[in-house]
């Protein structure tokens, strides 16, 4: 039996993935072989012992200490894409918003008093204050060319717009994705130079906290719109705000309201709605939940932010070893010897790396004594093992 720890509320066609005959799945559990989250910031917070895995039914993972996990070899795993229309959907909203001024107009009809006749005539002398512009024919520049990137595209070039990306690192599956009339960009300078809106969509991290910059926004098309459904972090605010001052920038819309944000009449911040429907809660919680089972039963990893892919159906009739070690040489090596020296049979190995960490199945035939596994966590730099 395997006991999940849920924080937050996910969404029970995720939750049901786990079959209640060998998972015990609650908020309130003991001894948890893994935690499934979503937005509950686990910095400071001690993790128990028993903790095998962690899920973020999301796509980003700064509310999760995902250096500290590494070092207790714990694999944290995401939901990359799984909310990704949903992102997307808002993102081509936020062109609609601030191209036809819509928040502003909402707010003076919400004012507007007296009779149908007199509220006409209110109408008629004061829609002019609210014109704006055509989305069709201008050009959306993206910087960020992953799932949510590569749908922002496609689907603005389908309302008519032109198209432009950058992405260094663009995976092959997602250039498979975009549209054959989007054109590449050199760097970013090249995207906002050109570019009568631009929506980013990249991670935070500590190479693009900030990455969005005072210089970038100073090379911004005059009157262009900015729009970031990524992390507030990636752009350096306080240089937006001088923008929008100064009339450089047409709008800011994002989904980070701050209190310099909420009362500028050229800036829309929403309550932080990117994911937040229905389909894309469930199909995060589904996508994390499966991965968490694929680890836990097999010990498969998919997705996760800080360990190898390693995707390797168990051997029939085997038994399988999970090693998680530093990335340091040698360890392979001691851990065949270990088993070599006990006379367990090797009959499949692979072996990862990411960064600093190192994952390794072993699919071996026979049993393994507790007494071997105890030399194996003993191996220098190997951080957990686990038996399957």
């Amino acid at each position: 039996m395997f006991n999940i720890l849920t924080y937050n509320n996910i969404s029970p066609i995720g939750l049901n993935r786990f079959p209640s005959e060998q998972y015990k799945v609650a908020a309130d559990v003991a001894q948890p072989d893994a935690i499934m989250l979503r937005s509950f910031k686990l910095h400071g917070i001690a993790i128990p012992e028993s903790v095998k895995a962690v899920g973020r039914a999301g796509a980003g993972v700064n509310n999760i200490p995902v250096a500290e996990y590494t070092k207790l070899g714990i694999p944290v795993f995401n939901a990359p894409g799984a909310n990704s229309n949903a992102v997307a959907e808002l993102a081509i909203a936020g062109m609609l918003l601030a191209s036809r001024h819509i928040p502003a107009a909402l707010s003076y009809v919400s004012g507007l008093t007296g009779d149908e006749e007199s509220m006409n005539a209110d109408v008629e002398k004061h829609k002019v204050n609210f014109a704006g512009f055509e989305i069709a024919g201008k050009t959306l520049g993206v910087l960020g060319l992953g799932a949510i990137g590569v749908k922002v595209v496609n689907s603005a070039a389908a309302l008519g717009l032109n198209t432009i990306g950058f992405d260094p690192f663009i995976s092959l599956q997602n250039a498979w994705k975009l549209n054959s009339l989007t054109v590449p960009a050199a760097n970013i300078d090249d995207v906002v130079s050109q570019s009568d809106f631009i929506s980013l969509h990249i991670p935070l991290n500590e190479k693009t906290k900030n990455l969005f910059s005072k210089e970038h926004i100073a090379r911004i098309k005059k009157g262009a719109t900015l729009l970031n459904f990524s992390r507030a972090g990636v752009v350096d605010e306080a240089a937006i705000v001088e923008a929008l001052n100064a009339g450089d920038l047409h709008f800011y819309v994002c989904d980070f309201p701050s209190p310099a944000l909420i009362n500028h009449p050229r800036a829309i911040a929403l309550p932080h709605l990117g994911a937040s429907t229905e389909e894309a809660e469930e199909n995060c919680a589904v996508m994390v939940a499966d991965q968490i089972r694929d680890f836990l039963e097999q010990g498969i990893i998919r997705n996760s932010v800080n360990f190898p892919e390693v995707a390797i159906p168990l051997t029939e009739d085997c038994v399988r070893i999970t090693i998680t070690n530093q990335n340091i040489p040698g360890v392979v090596g001691h851990v065949s010897s270990v088993l070599g020296d006990a006379s367990i049979n090797i009959v499949d190995l692979t072996n990862k790396s990411h960064a600093d960490v190192a994952y390794t199945l072993i699919d071996v035939s026979g049993e393994v004594p507790a007494e071997i596994v105890e030399k194996l966590r003993a191996v220098e730099g190997v951080l957990s093992v686990r038996i399957i």
